[in-house]
């Protein structure tokens, strides 16, 4: 038999302040202080690459080569030009959106309307760098070679930022006191490894619950 550390099909989303509390033991607004550093960190990582795409895009236009593009190429650039502003404003607007309720009481508010202006800036920052990409290849490689390699990364893109969080959210939820596993595995008599407990209660193995007896 196969032990299984924890392992749940069937759990409920573990997002409610009582499994927080219970497991964390943070109070509802502790856990959205949390979450409120956790926002911040992430931003910092997505606002440094955005600012330096969008100061890059600024001072593209005032060079020489720009002059010699064509339509295509500058409307391809105007549309860069106002997604990756648009990128960061949606980057920065937490930050604009907390000074504005600074000491008002809406910490969780503003840590749930965070998380929305950061996918929506997400999914701004991906067709940024896309659209820059086309046009940077539009003319190292050409038009039919640029629109071939981006649409290769706009698949990348979709798969590492929604297809494997999605997969990871829809999976098997992870339940594991590594400290009490042995321990609690021995006291309920699971020397095959079938049956763990840990504070969420015990778990079966698929296999063995699909095992003959």
């Amino acid at each position: 038999m196969v032990t299984v550390a924890g392992i749940g099909q069937l759990e409920p989303p573990v997002r409610d302040d009582a499994w927080n509390t219970e497991h964390r033991a943070e109070a509802p607004l502790q856990r959205a202080d949390r979450n409120f550093a956790e926002l911040l960190q992430e931003l910092r990582v997505a606002q440094t690459g955005v600012q330096i795409l969008f100061a890059f895009l600024l001072t593209l236009s005032f060079t020489d080569r720009f002059a010699m593009a064509d339509a295509f190429q500058r409307s391809v650039y105007v549309f860069t030009l106002a997604t990756s502003a648009t990128t960061v404003a949606l980057l920065v607007a937490p930050v604009a959106v907390h000074r504005l309720l600074f000491q008002r009481g809406r910490k969780r508010e503003l840590v749930h309307v965070g998380h929305r202006l950061v996918v929506t800036g997400l999914v701004c920052l991906a067709v940024t760098m896309l659209a820059g990409m086309l046009l940077a290849l539009d003319v190292v490689v050409g038009r039919a070679a640029g629109v071939s390699v981006v649409a290769a990364l706009a698949l990348v893109f979709a798969a590492l930022w929604a297809g494997l969080p999605l997969r990871v959210r829809q999976g098997p939820v992870l339940r594991l006191l590594p400290g009490r596993l042995h321990q609690e595995s021995a006291r309920a008599g699971a020397a095959d490894g079938d049956t763990i407990y840990c504070r969420c209660g015990a778990v079966q193995s698929q296999r063995s619950a699909l095992a003959p007896e």
